[in-house]
This record gives C-alpha cells, structure tokens and sequence, in this order.
C-alpha cells in the first residue's frame, strides 16, 4: 500500500468510527459521487469489519445531474420520487446512520435558472422533510465528509499543474481532518474535549445576546431561554456518539427567531445549489431579512431567502476562531464545510431542536413559540474575519468579551 492509500484508508477508518461511529447489526447509508467510488468501497469495507448489517449506496453523477436541469421540462423540478424519501424515512426509523461525502463541482449548476434551482430544492425540501427531523434532532448517527473532484480542485488550487491540483486538495483534507496525525482518532478525542470547554463555558453564561463588530457588519442576535451551545459530536437516540461534520471547529446555537438586527456581511464565497454567492449582505429588522444584496449570485440568494417564510430568518450562531488550522491555512475551499470552520458563520433558515432544552420532543408550533426557527432551507454562510469583535450581553445588558480580532477573549 502507497503512502496514498494508507492516508485513504486512514481517512475511510475515521468515517465509520468517528463520524458515523457503526454499531454491530446497523445499516449504513452512503451518499456519494461516482468519481468517489474508491473511498465509498474503502469505507463499505471499514463499515463491514466494524460489524455492519447492510451499506446501501446513493450514488450521483455530476453529468447526469446538469445533464436534467438542462434538458428536462420545468415540471420535473417540482417532484421527488416519493418512495425515495419514504426508504430513506424507514431505514432512519430502524437506526441507520447516514454518510454524506461532498465531492460535487462548486459550480456545477451555474447558468441554469434560479426558478429551476429553487423549485428543485423546496420539492426536495418538502418530501424529506420527515427524513431530515431525524438527522436535526440527532435521533441518527450522520456525518459528512469530502473528497475532490477536477472542477474543485482547479478552483482551490487554480496556480498548480493540472496534474498535480487533486492531490493538493487531498492533502488539504487530511490535514483538515487530522488524518496526517499519528492517531487521528485519538486527536479528535482531544479535539472533542478542547470544543466541550468552550461549549461548558457559554452554557454557563447564558447570554441573552451577541453583538458583532466587523467593516460591513453591525448585528445583534438576541438567543433563546435555555439555549444549548453544542461543539463537536453528537449523540444520537440510542447513547451513541457521532460526529456530524469533518472538519468542525464550531461551538454553535440557535439564535432568537425574532431577535436578530443589524447588518452583517459575508466574509467567504458560499457554494449553493451549484452556484458561487459571491460578497452579499443581509440586513435584519425583528429576525427577519428586510434587504439583501450580492455582488455574484443574487438571484440564488433570492430564491435561497424566498423558499419558504423561515427562510426570512435565522436558525444557527456558531463561533470559530480565525486562528482555527483551517483559516491558518489561507485557503478558500469553495466548500461550506470547510469554509464555515474557518470563519464564525450563521445558517439561513431551520435551527437544529437540540439547540434547546427539551427541543427534540417538541413540534414545530411549539418549538416556534420557544423562539427556534422552522424552515425547509438550513444553509451556513461565512462572518468571520481577524477584525471582528463580539460582546456577550448578559439579561442585566452587561457586556463582556467574547471575541477580539476574530478570536477567543477568554
């Protein structure tokens, strides 16, 4: 075995012991790209010797992908194959776990119309709306991961030989994801215990509200009674845990719904739907988005924000610092699972339940009236920069530090 195929098979390891962590007797389910189809057999072979029922594959194919929303009638872009979503339903009620690897082309949709793009994702939205509140509410084990493709790569490393663009971006992941360490699982279990004691201590405060600081950015974001930081893994319905994106750098919560104001700016291109967004602003009267603009990609920002009406708002606060090993690395990835863990970010549209004390148990209605945002959409956008400042406001409007140029105050 190469030095390739060892990080590959490191990394195929780490997938199904951390990220989805497989129990004996359960099924896993991959969802991946064809040209993935290396690493989905190295982790289907890790998932068997770990005591794996089934591993059932969802393969995509970025052609035939662009291939529908060039050819296809508009009708085909408001309908998902119902059986779909109901198999995925069932094996989440039988306790499977879920992999997601993102290896698509960042600009795989761009050109095809926004109206294609969006109906596309609310009927996709709408049928796997029973799916993804088992995924939300951690009640199943899921993570995602990455691996390239061509198109990303030359867009991370656009100066480097055709040739040699795949295996930059390799390596850019496995340093990420801590793979390129002795031990990597043993460094995500001292990761995991560096993200609790910063999670530990805003628990502990509990601010009623954040205010950040940045050129473009004055927001306020007011945070729900009883809300709960969250860093790292996660514990799924059975006492399992799992680690839900790899890499992570975040400690995040769900903001007040209707507690947001002020203006905020992105700091990093957001890949969407195929598409780049590009330097946009939002600004926020009473949680809602009153005004929006977006020097790239506006018209899928609009459609991103007019998919349904908790799309208007709100549902996630997460903080990071700037000295985090992805930012230090001075790449853009074009990923939002990487970008986002190198930024402090937000997410447009549904909060995750577990972000509030007895929230998985509780319905929508109920969750609404608790302050925590509903949507179809859940999308991260990037904040964070070395000249942002933010202030914990205690319910007394006492202020502290909590970041000062784009870092931990304490």
């Amino acid at each position: 075995m190469n030095a390739f195929d060892t990080m590959l098979d490191r990394y195929a390891s780490l997938a199904v012991k951390v990220g989805v962590n497989v129990q004996p007797g359960q099924t896993l389910v991959i969802t991946a790209s064809l040209s993935s189809a290396d690493l989905v057999r190295k982790i289907a072979r890790k998932a068997y010797e770990a005591g794996a029922k089934d591993v059932h594959m969802e393969w995509r194919d970025d052609e035939l992908t662009r291939m529908k929303y060039d050819l296809a009638p508009d009708e085909a872009f408001h309908e998902y194959p119902l059986w779909k979503a109901k198999g995925m339903e069932t094996m989440a009620e039988e306790g499977a776990a879920f992999l997601s690897i993102i290896d698509s082309d960042p600009n795989l949709l761009k050109g095809v119309h926004p109206e294609r793009l969006a109906a596309a994702k609310k009927s996709a939205g709408q049928a796997l709306n029973k799916f993804r509140s088992y995924t939300m509410s951690d009640q199943v084990s899921w993570s995602v991961i990455a691996a390239p493709n061509p198109a990303w790569a030359a867009m991370v490393f656009p100066d480097l030989p055709e040739q040699q663009r795949i295996v930059a971006l390799w390596q850019a992941i496995f340093r990420a994801t801590r793979v390129d360490q002795d031990d990597p699982v043993q460094a995500w279990r001292e990761h995991q215990e560096n993200l609790n004691q910063r999670v530990e201590y805003l628990n502990a405060k509990q601010y009623h509200a954040l205010h950040y600081k940045a050129p473009g950015t004055d927001l306020t974001i007011e945070l729900p009674t009883s809300h709960i930081w969250i860093g790292g893994g996660g514990v799924n319905a059975k006492g399992v845990p799992f680690m839900a994106n790899m890499p992570t750098e975040e400690v995040f919560t769900a903001p007040k719904k209707t507690g947001v104001s002020g203006v905020v700016r992105s700091t990093k291109p957001l890949s969407y739907n195929g598409n780049l967004i590009e330097n946009f602003s939002l600004t926020f009267e009473n949680g809602r988005i009153v005004d929006f603009s977006a020097e790239t990609g506006y018209e899928v920002l609009q459609q991103l924000i007019e998919m349904d009406e908790g799309s208007h708002f709100l549902g996630e606060v997460a903080l990071v610092p700037h000295q985090s090993p992805i930012s230090q690395s001075n790449m853009i990835f074009f990923s939002t699972l990487f970008d986002e863990n190198a930024s402090n970010h937000l997410a447009i549209g549904n909060a995750y339940p577990v972000c509030i004390e007895g929230g998985t148990s509780l319905s929508p209605e109920e969750l609404d009236r608790r302050g925590i945002n509903t949507s179809l959409a859940h999308v991260d956008f990037m904040i964070g920069s070395d000249e942002m400042d933010i202030d914990g406001i205690a319910a007394d409007g006492t202020r502290e530090p909590l970041f000062r140029g784009g870092n931990w105050a304490f």
